[in-house]
């Protein structure tokens, strides 16, 4: 199972963009579908689906936040995986572009043969490259890409560091600083910078350029967890907003929201009956900090 899971918050569209996603990357598909009955945002779609091999989740829970580019998804179409890659990549972007945003047209750039950076239709971001590497040289064909940018411009280097530390199986990798001679960013900025939790790759980098977003819960980062002892440590690790505690969410000290959730919780989702998930909902709706004897409990009607 993928120890960290991006999720996607969305006020109705959950299930449409699952599909959406689907139908435009090589080797994608919806795991489950699953509604979440009676909690304060209604009934939720709960969405698991996977793109050339990634798994994410995503939820449809009402218009309280709003997905922006501060975290988005590097995409690679490696030849070595796919032969036809400059048709999937040329494919995906025209589906992509259809009533979205481009933030970077898809072209050749100093860094990429041809690479693109788009805003679809429901808000999420997509950095698209294309390359022809050796096998050996492979990278996942997906990354989540984190932004520091605005208030928490600078921070970089330090978020790296710091989940580095936090996950025990965890390595930095590429960091590239910005150039003094850049007038647009700072002397101590990334330019770009990528390591490893628990296997998975994650970017991060900074930008002093004029965004108008911020990290927020629209996209978070579940970690799968199988016991208390585990979910008590990356609660502690991680959490630093006690405001932001609910229903197994955090807010790190950087503002990148975090899910610390039992991986039996995605079992329950995906095969447990009806009235099984109405009681775990119940039960987890007016927790923190997720406790799993009392999950257990509740699926197994004791509780």
């Amino acid at each position: 199972m993928q120890k960290i899971v991006p999720h996607l918050w969305f006020d109705t569209e959950a299930k449409p963009a699952a599909e959406f996603y689907a139908s435009v990357f090589p080797d994608a598909k919806i795991i489950s579908h699953t509604v979440m009955r009676n909690t304060p945002s209604g009934d939720c779609d709960v969405m698991k689906f996977e793109i050339m091999g990634y798994t994410f989740m995503s939820i449809s829970a009402g218009p309280y936040f709003v997905i922006n580019p501060s975290i988005s998804f590097m995409v690679t179409f490696d030849e070595a995986i796919y032969e036809n890659a400059r048709t999937l990549i040329d494919s995906a972007w025209e589906k992509l572009i259809d009533g979205g945003k481009i933030m970077m047209e898809l072209d050749t750039y100093p860094f990429s043969e041809r690479y693109g950076w788009v805003e679809d239709k429901f808000g999420v971001s997509w950095q698209l490259s294309y390359t022809s590497q050796k096998a050996d040289e492979i990278r996942p064909n997906i990354i989540p890409s984190i932004l520091f940018t605005g208030k928490a411009l600078g921070n970089a280097k330090a978020a790296r560091d710091f989940y580095c530390s936090v996950f025990k199986n965890a390595a930095p990798a590429t960091l590239v600083m910005s150039p003094s001679e850049n007038d647009s960013d700072t002397q101590e900025s990334v330019m770009y910078s990528d390591f490893q939790l628990e296997g998975q790759w994650f970017a991060a980098m900074d930008s002093a350029r004029d965004h108008d977003f911020a990290f927020s819960e629209a996209v978070s980062f579940i970690v799968n967890c199988d016991t208390q002892a585990e979910i008590d440590y990356y609660w502690e690790k991680l959490s630093a907003v006690p405001e932001a505690e609910q229903c197994g969410w955090l807010k790190d000290k950087f503002g990148v929201s975090w899910q610390i959730t039992p991986t039996a919780m995605i079992t329950i989702m995906q095969s447990g009956t009806p009235e099984q998930i109405d009681r775990v909902v119940q039960a987890f709706l007016p927790m923190k900090k997720f406790d799993i004897a009392t999950l257990e409990a509740a699926l197994n009607g004791a509780a």
